[in-house]
């Protein structure tokens, strides 16, 4: 049986190696396609690919276990769910992977996309642009179909050139800039906050005007402190969580 492949990641050894390793395996799982095999490659396989011990690998794989994205079993070996529930929490964590975790694992449609004009409220975050590129994605929850999350992504123009819409259907916006336009993401900072729906977010989101939604910008920067992109996202507020964990050096 052939096993899945999980993408390869640069560790930062300033964070733990298992959380790392559980972060991109689960994105990995949750960006997989639908042909992609179930059976995951032996711990010691896990191990060698990602270039950590086999102890750190069971311990991510503990952490994905515990989730419900994983199951093992003895002598056969370990299998992604295939009916896993994909509206989990949203971790607010110490990697990028952590990020493209976060994003990935939903039936994601593309609404529209183009050029316009900074919007002044993010006129800060690119005082040396015009126009933008920006790229608007309604995500679902794949089993229901039922509306999770409407994306704003606003980014620089030269990186909108290496963008294939296709991969934006797949994967996070983060994931595309990283590995397939070849940015060189240093941080991303998060804020969320509690809003009320206004007609159009309660319109895609599927939920009554003024009901609570979670208002979540992301701003990415390169190594130069460049902001690459700038996310809006509006969650719904009864589907979704925010949590901060913090690691004691």
């Amino acid at each position: 049986m052939t096993s899945f492949a999980p993408d390869s990641i640069v560790l930062n050894r300033k964070l733990p190696l298992w959380y790392q390793v559980s972060q991109s395996l689960r994105a990995s799982i949750l960006g997989r396609s639908a042909e992609a095999p179930l059976r995951l490659p032996t711990e010691e396989q896990l191990a060698e690919h990602y270039g950590v011990s086999v102890l750190t690998m069971r311990q991510a794989l503990k952490e994905l276990e515990d989730e419900g994205l994983i199951s093992r079993h003895r002598r056969r070996g370990t299998f992604i769910e295939p009916d896993v529930h994909r509206g989990a929490p949203v971790r607010l964590l110490g990697s990028v992977d952590a990020i493209v975790a976060q994003q990935s694992g939903m039936t994601t449609e593309l609404l529209d996309h183009g050029s316009a004009p900074v919007p002044t409220p993010l006129a800060e975050y690119f005082p040396d642009l015009d126009e933008v590129a920006t790229y608007h994605r309604l995500r679902s929850d794949e089993r229901t179909g039922e509306p999770t999350n409407h994306a704003v992504n606003h980014i620089r123009p030269e990186l909108a050139a290496h963008v294939d819409l296709e991969d934006l259907i797949r994967w996070p916006m983060t994931k595309v800039l990283r590995d397939v336009a070849g940015a060189d993401i240093s941080r991303i900072t998060d804020t969320v906050e509690a809003r009320l729906a206004d007609p159009e977010t309660a319109r895609l989101l599927q939920v009554p005007l003024l009901s609570p939604i979670l208002h979540y910008t992301g701003v990415t920067y390169d190594t130069e402190g460049r902001v690459l992109d700038v996310a809006v996202i509006h969650y719904r507020g009864d589907r979704f969580s925010f949590t901060v964990t913090l690691e004691a050096t």
